[in-house]
């Protein structure tokens, strides 16, 4: 390894190594080493001999208003929660499509909707499964990994932390290393990130080129929370009750996840408030038969176990909740015995005979089993082998024995990526709880080859919950691209996790969906719809769908029993032409009429309960707080209406005729325009942006 403090002298030696053709590889997400990726592409940039080919996914700059409203209310808010985070260059340059010729990107998984229509983004995804992802890199011959990093110490060893992203960089090495082909691995280190531990942790050695520079350390990249609307949470609360004690989950990432969240923490910390709003709303056994057969309205006894491949800042809720509490063990022998009730996690003098039973250990332990008893906290820590007794009976003495079993999970996580609260929340935990979170290969996550038997044993009762765009009658799901052929995201790892559901007996893929969406016309259309010209999850491996208005349990099903499951869930100004053309195509017997309690899935329904429920404080939109001011709220939900309108027309006219018609006593809201800039107008723009935002607060927020 070569330690740098200057980034230009160690991309200088990629380029003695590798010579002018490169083809970098980068992590998704925050673990981009941002200085170093502006410099090397600064240099291709400046020389056209240079080739350099950037392998990445959801690569993230700061957001940025287009037009003088958002400008207004971004910029410095953006300035506020990212501070001196580093743009990458590239990216500034591919959105206007200015990369030189000698330059090429390549993402695998983009950020939702950037690149929608975009010729240059469109053209160069590559739809790649999570976990094939290393293999796909591997096999375009990328010759050097970028990745940020932080630095810490393991008995007395300095180390590096891969932190938020061991996700496919651990996979990628060991493939290339396979191949034999040269190549280069760089790190910068970055003391902002939290130090993880896992598959996160590797050797000084690791890496051949570190950059570490205390003056360019800067903040990770914190994407804000989200807002909870009224039907998230109506789609959060009918997820919650598919959650079984004694299981385990994986969420997505969004405000669809904070909503499950929500509902599983109001049932753990007010049961019997749980309870009441589930009859309110008329989410129970009766309607909706899964929830008997395979989930739970109860509070969490023995809580759950996360494995996720992306783990979202929600699950420090459920952590703090006292919801996220079960703890795993990478060990086949133990999580059986666990599992079976054989032991605990508190060893007592019988805790060697069970391990002898179950083969695990032999009378006279050898000291590769020492070193496996001490490792789970069997045996004391710090205990000399030289010093002990071998035979088991003579070790099951308190002089000997741990108090409870050691290095144990709550949760296995591929990458993370959340808001800055979430980041603290990480740091400061004390070290033996931060590595409960313990960070994992994307191969060891996303499915069951090669560690079948030890996942079987962990995901017990898994629920894998995710979001999809659109449903169609026959089950089918569209999560990633458009009917049209623009990619929206990518399919990351959630064809994975549905495999996965259909392959555990006891699991089931969730996909949440809200049931309808304004066009850029701003009509309104439905998300369930008859057919859809792009599928992500094919209906063979249809499941669970769950939408505001319930839940639809497809496994099983006949294509007409599917069909009906899913109208059931449809917002009903559209049920009676899915009906008709569930008819029509033969698919719904003629005169089939839905049951009386699925046609009345309109907003106003569960709007009216909610509104009763926000009185007591309850479902609020920000329930795990914001970086957004009270002020900043209010102006962005005045924005967020005000941009909404503008798709319809006649709306928006009628809407600014009388914005410019309204009066100008703007004392109780000057203290937002001042926010905006605009309490005192410079110009007509000025003037006219003024009035509308004045008239939209005062209308919206």
């Amino acid at each position: 390894m070569k330690s740098f403090n200057q980034k230009e002298d160690a991309i200088e030696e990629i380029f003695k190594t590798l010579g002018k053709d490169i083809r970098l590889a980068a992590p998704l997400g925050a673990g981009k080493a941002n200085h170093l990726l502006n410099e090397i592409y600064s240099r291709a940039k400046k020389d056209p001999s240079i080739k350099l080919t950037i392998y990445t996914a959801l690569t993230l700059q700061k957001p940025e208003g287009k037009s003088l409203l958002e400008k207004r209310f971004l910029n410095p808010f953006a300035d506020k929660v990212f501070g001196n985070y580093p743009n990458l260059l590239f990216e500034e340059d591919r959105l206007k499509n200015t990369l030189p010729d000698n330059i090429h990107v390549i993402e695998f998984y983009l950020r939702a909707g950037q690149y929608k229509n975009h010729e240059y983004g469109q053209q160069n995804y590559l739809s790649s499964n999570y976990t094939h992802v290393t293999r796909d890199l591997a096999s375009r011959d990328v010759n050097v990994i970028c990745q940020q990093v932080c630095k810490g110490e393991i008995d007395g060893q300095e180390v590096y932390s891969l932190s938020t992203n061991p996700d496919t960089t651990a996979d990628l090495v060991d493939l290339l290393k396979a191949k034999g082909n040269p190549f280069v691995t760089i790190a910068q280190v970055n003391q902002d990130l939290p130090f993880m531990y896992g598959e996160s942790i590797v050797g000084k050695d690791y890496f051949d080129l570190v950059v570490d520079n205390e003056e360019e350390y800067y903040p990770v990249f914190a994407p804000p929370k989200m807002s909870i609307s009224d039907a998230d949470y109506m789609i959060g609360l009918h997820s919650s009750t598919l959650v079984k004690d004694d299981g385990e989950i994986q969420i997505g990432i969004g405000s669809l996840g904070d909503a499950l969240v929500y509902g599983l923490t109001l049932r753990q910390k007010d049961n019997s408030k749980y309870l009441e709003v589930l009859k309110n709303l008329e989410i129970n056994e009766t309607s909706f038969p899964i929830i008997r057969k395979d989930g739970g309205t109860t509070t969490f006894k023995k809580g759950l176990f996360a494995a996720t491949e992306m783990l979202v800042d929600s699950f420090s809720f459920l952590y703090t909740e006292g919801i996220l509490k079960k703890k795993v063990y990478d060990s086949v022998i133990i999580q059986r015995l666990l599992n079976n009730n054989l032991i605990s996690e508190k060893i007592d003098n019988q805790t060697l005979n069970k391990l002898f039973e179950a083969k695990a250990i032999q009378k006279e332990i050898t000291f590769d089993e020492f070193n496996f008893l001490t490792d789970f906290g069997i045996l004391k820590k710090g205990l000399n082998w030289d010093e002990i007794p071998k035979n088991i009976q003579e070790l099951s003495q308190e002089e000997f024995l741990g108090e409870s079993l050691r290095n144990g999970a709550v949760a296995h996580g591929g990458f993370f990526l959340g808001p800055r609260a979430f980041y603290n929340f990480l740091k400061e935990l004390p070290i033996e709880e931060r590595k409960l979170f313990r960070m994992k290969r994307i191969s060891q996550i996303n499915h069951l080859y090669q560690h079948e038997e030890i996942d079987r044993l962990q995901r017990i009762n898994g629920r894998f919950i995710n979001t999809c765009m659109k449903v169609t009658l026959n089950g089918s799901a569209c999560s990633d691209a458009l009917e049209d052929g623009n990619q929206i995201s990518g399919v990351g790892g959630q064809y994975n996790f549905v495999a996965m559901a259909h392959e555990l007996p006891d699991a089931r893929s969730v996909l949440q969906l809200r049931s309808t969406r304004f066009d850029n016309k701003g009509r309104l259309e439905s998300n369930i719809v008859f057919n859809y010209g792009n599928c992500t999850i094919p209906r063979h491996l249809r499941d669970v769908i769950i939408t505001e208005y319930g839940i639809a349990d497809l496994r099983s099903k006949t294509d007409s029993e599917v069909a009906q499951e899913l109208i059931q869930i449809a917002d009903s100004r559209f049920q009676e032409s899915l009906i008709e053309q569930a008819i029509k195509a033969k698919k719904l017997p003629e005169g089939f009429k839905l049951a009386p309690r699925f046609t009345q899935n309109f907003p106003a329904r569960y709007q009216k309960v909610l509104k009763e429920l926000k009185k007591e404080k309850l479902f609020i939109p920000f329930p795990f707080g914001t970086d957004l001011s009270d002020d900043e709220i209010k102006i962005g939900k005045s924005l967020k209406a005000l941009k909404a309108l503008m798709k319809n027309k006649p709306s928006f006219i009628k809407f600014f005729l009388s914005a410019l018609l309204a009066g100008s006593d703007n004392k109780e809201i000057e203290h937002l325009l001042v926010r905006m800039n605009l309490n005192s107008p410079n110009n007509l723009k000025e003037k006219i942006f003024s009035k509308l935002l004045s008239h939209a607060i005062k209308k919206f927020s």
